[in-house]
């Protein structure tokens, strides 16, 4: 199961004939292995690889610790990738080619606190026929003395976003690695400037 970490730059769109690809760009890597898990020690096979887009100057002692013993500097993400057969020191942009088929983790962006009708798509209420100071909100949200509670999970108003999303079976269009830099096909989840983990596709035709 291999993967990467990276940062997303943006968005644009490339000419492949006479059709317009619309492409997310990332900063994918070099990614440098910190600490490599085996079922005898750990319980589990797995490889720990850090990435920052930039050094990092300020960080704790135990990490700070824990990148002096595997010699790596000025990480500021730490992810693991498990049954990843890494050879070398590092991680980099090329071990997906163009045509891969991959899946995108990030975090979404987020909406503060919003309304019923914005976060999860309600109607909301009748604009007219006498309706008065009704129009965007929720309705009934349970019932009478039994069970005299709202249920655990009822979709309200509230904090929309900051969560952790994934595409799958995305495909890759274009890597260039003298840049570090791979494209993927439509949209991924975060922001720009947020941190992306791209992994080999678990299901459909890219998975093995």
């Amino acid at each position: 199961m291999k993967g990467i970490l990276g940062t997303k730059i943006g968005m644009t769109q490339i000419w492949k004939g006479d059709k317009a690809i619309p492409v997310t760009v990332v900063l994918a890597g070099p990614c440098p292995v910190v600490q490599r898990k085996t079922a005898i020690t750990d319980g589990y096979d797995a490889v720990q690889v850090g990435f920052s887009p930039k050094v990092e100057k300020r960080i704790n002692k135990p990490l700070m610790g824990h990148l002096k013993k595997a010699g790596v500097s000025g990480v500021r993400y730490l992810r693991e990738f498990r049954n990843f057969k890494v050879e070398g020191d590092s991680i980099n942009v090329d071990i997906f080619s163009e045509g891969e088929i991959i899946d995108a983790t990030g975090t979404s962006k987020g909406r503060g606190h919003q309304g019923v009708m914005r976060r999860w798509n309600f109607k909301g209420g009748p604009a007219s026929h006498g309706a008065k100071k009704w129009h965007r909100r929720p309705g009934s949200i349970g019932q009478r003395k039994t069970p005299g509670r709202v249920y655990k999970g009822k979709r309200m108003s509230g904090h929309w976003g900051v969560d952790r999303v994934t595409i799958q079976n995305l495909e890759v269009i274009e890597v260039r690695a003298s840049e570090n830099l791979i494209l993927i096909k439509g949209a991924i989840p975060g922001m720009t400037g947020g941190l992306v983990v791209l992994r080999q596709a678990v299901k459909g035709k890219g998975a093995k």
